[in-house]
């Protein structure tokens, strides 16, 4: 299923791999995000009750230059998980820049298949606990033909993380494309395009509205990849909360999570009460559609998706065996962040929320480091004369804040349930 946008999508790719990346900085850091970071996954996909013994057959559907196989793959063997992530893609030139990266990391757990998504059913390939697609679906002739060709290779029990854009914190993309299709055609080199793309922002005048939306910075710091992907795409689709939640729907999916909840909450920027009663009033597609509306700032969306009907039961905070984890921050460090008022301020794009915390929050997230359960912690503050009603009450309050953030999550189990 191809035309000539997608015919100039798979050159585009091939000149320039994107993003773009240098094997040689993987001995410097590792890129992490979402979707597909392995806390996440064990947290929202598996809702924290999927065994980490169990083998994870893993899924990167459209995997580029590796951003997202490199992570999984690294969190994998960092964990000592049994189990391999799959990175497809129908770049060769993508292929070389992800094999590099992985043969720089000597991970051994990373398989290369180069075909497109749409090849999936019937290639003998999977079937998957967890496919990740990000960054695709919107370059893509069907996107629903996608999705359902990577619902057709997902395991009984699996799920889907996926990243499309949003429409609203993309405000001046598509004014500047609209721009360049006039003065560097599709049919002209790509690399004369992307340099009339450079000049082309070099000139464009204060007014242009890319030059007042500080959260796109691909043709800032992407390098020509950046520049190309973002302002020469020769398809560019985005999805507002409906159109995209309608889609899953369509693929029969359900979304487990949009990350982050919080974002997605009206109420988080809406505190006239008036105003709350009327988004109470609302479904949940509804409430995070107002949310993308009034915020504006929404530049991508992320969901953890499973099967329509298929959800797991949702992670057990009140199980006191379950060991709390943050990600990619540490508990004494985040626990000093928090203001006298017991109020913590998360950033979103621009956009400052103040998140209350309950009176234990300091000393529940000083001692929460991947190892001790939330029965231990409890412990431990019994110990120092806290009564075990009011440890229940703030863990309860601050699992709620912080999971919003989707920054306390739960481990997969240790041992086999």
């Amino acid at each position: 299923m191809t035309d000539a946008a997608d015919a100039a999508l798979a050159a585009q790719y091939e000149a320039f791999p994107y993003p773009k990346r240098d094997p040689r900085d993987e001995a410097k850091r590792l890129v992490v995000g979402s979707p597909s970071h392995l806390r996440e996954v064990d947290h929202w996909i598996f809702g924290a009750r999927r065994p980490a013994s169990r083998p994870l057959a893993a899924l990167m559907a459209g995997g580029g230059s590796g951003d997202g196989t490199v992570m999984l793959a690294q969190q994998m063997a960092w964990a000592g998980r049994e189990g391999s992530v799959t990175w497809l893609d129908r770049s060769a030139a993508a292929r070389q820049v992800a094999e590099a990266r992985v043969a720089a990391r000597r991970l051994g757990n990373v398989i290369f298949a180069e075909a497109s998504i749409l090849d999936l059913p019937g290639s003998g390939l999977g079937p998957f606990d967890y496919v990740d697609c990000c960054g695709v679906l919107h370059h893509m002739p069907d996107p629903l033909a996608g999705l359902r060709a990577l619902v057709s290779v997902l395991a009984p029990g699996g799920g889907i993380g996926l990243m499309v854009y949003a429409p609203h914190g993309r405000t001046g993309v598509y004014m500047l494309q609209d721009a360049l299709r006039l003065i560097a055609p599709p049919d002209r080199p790509p690399s004369e395009r992307v340099e009339i793309a450079k000049r082309l922002w070099r000139q464009a005048p204060e007014t242009a509205w890319l030059r007042r939306n500080p959260w796109i910075t691909d043709h800032i710091q992407g390098g020509d990849a950046g520049i190309y992907d973002l302002l020469l795409n020769p398809r560019d689709v985005a999805f507002t909360v409906p159109r995209f939640a309608a889609l899953l729907d369509a693929a029969g999916l359900e979304i487990r999570c949009l990350v982050e909840p919080l974002r997605y909450d009206p109420d988080a920027v809406l505190t006239d009460p008036r105003l709350r009663e009327r988004s109470a009033m609302l479904d949940p597609v509804g409430r995070a559609a107002l949310a993308e509306a009034a915020a504006g700032n929404m530049g991508i969306h992320i969901a953890y998706c499973v099967r329509k009907g298929a959800a797991p039961p949702a992670p057990p905070w009140e199980d006191p065996a379950a060991v709390p984890v943050l990600r990619e921050l540490e508990g004494a460090k985040l626990a000093a962040q928090i203001r006298g008022d017991g109020v913590l301020r998360v950033g979103f794009d621009g956009l400052s929320v103040p998140v209350a915390l309950p009176r234990l929050a300091q000393a529940i997230l000083a001692r929460v480091d991947g190892q001790r359960s939330i029965g231990a912690i409890g412990d431990e503050l019994a110990a120092n004369g806290v009564s075990r009603e009011a440890f229940a009450r703030d863990f309860a309050a601050l699992a709620r804040a912080l999971e919003g953030v989707n920054r306390l999550l739960l481990a997969a189990p240790r041992v086999t349930a």
